[in-house]
């Protein structure tokens, strides 16, 4: 894995592991069972570090 894969696939297990906790802490197992899923900045952040980790930094396209 070079520098700049580990450095978005490193973004995408912080922004994880906050979902995760944001779920823990909220019992729920989905975003979609929140009620506070629109405008929510931890699944913000995880949407975009997950788009950000396919994309490799890149302006469309996936690298799969």
């Amino acid at each position: 894995m070079d520098e700049t894969n580990s450095v978005y696939e490193g973004k995408l297990d912080d922004a994880k592991q906050s979902l995760i906790e944001c779920q823990t802490s909220k019992a729920v197992e989905s975003c979609l069972s929140c009620p506070q899923l629109i405008g929510c900045p931890i699944r913000t952040q995880y949407v975009r570090a997950v788009y950000e980790s396919m994309s490799k930094g890149e302006i469309g396209g996936f690298d799969f």
